[in-house]
């Protein structure tokens, strides 16, 4: 995939998800269903999309230590959410209702290191990589001072209420656009940068 791509295709499946995650809740409970399904497929297409905007914001960063291991961490934490989420999916297919849902996650979340790895713990490397890849790359004046202050936003958003998802991946696609720009226009050159 075009690695430009990848920065504006991201944040427009996680407003995807965000929206549907809205539309899921409107009859008061979400999941399971099609909308519970299709927006947590969408959730993992940007996530997979994110291991290239990491390993590319590694190379913006200068490909020096802390870069790599933000970019790396950051994966880890891809990992995780792909687990969760594909949890999420499985219990969905699973239960007969969204009372039935909880039992089933009460059920996975009761198994050792389940809830810390993949609930709890595991995902927040995700988050704090993306910030961190961002901070590094405008420290080296690649993009403008806003740039993590909106991806910071976007990271902030989903705290204060989950129905602000979609407002924060706007913000997360503005402050992709200047990287998109900066990024390569074909997947070679990005996997010439990573060496």
């Amino acid at each position: 995939m075009n690695p430009r791509l990848a920065f504006l295709a991201a944040p427009l499946l996680v407003f995807a998800y965000g929206v549907i995650r809205i539309i899921d809740g409107l009859d008061g409970s979400r999941g399971p269903g099609l909308a519970w399904t299709t927006g947590h497929l969408a959730f993992i297409a940007a996530l997979v999309l994110f291991v290239p905007i990491f390993w590319q914001l590694r190379a913006m960063a200068g490909r020096d230590t802390l870069s790599t291991v933000s970019a790396a961490a950051g994966t880890v934490g891809i990992a995780t959410l792909i687990a969760q989420f594909g949890i999420d999916i499985a219990v969905g297919f699973l239960a007969a209702d969204h009372a039935g849902m909880g039992v089933l996650f009460d059920q996975v979340k009761s198994v050792p290191g389940v809830s810390i790895a993949v609930y709890d713990g595991g995902p927040f490397l995700f988050y704090l990589a993306q910030l961190a890849l961002v901070i590094q790359v405008a420290v080296r004046r690649e993009v403008r001072a806003w740039t993590p202050v909106l991806v910071a936003l976007d990271l902030a958003l989903p705290f204060i209420d989950k129905d602000l998802i979609p407002l924060g991946a706007l913000c997360l696609l503005v402050s992709f656009v200047p990287l998109a720009r900066r990024a390569p226009a074909t997947q070679v050159r990005a996997a010439a940068a990573l060496s």
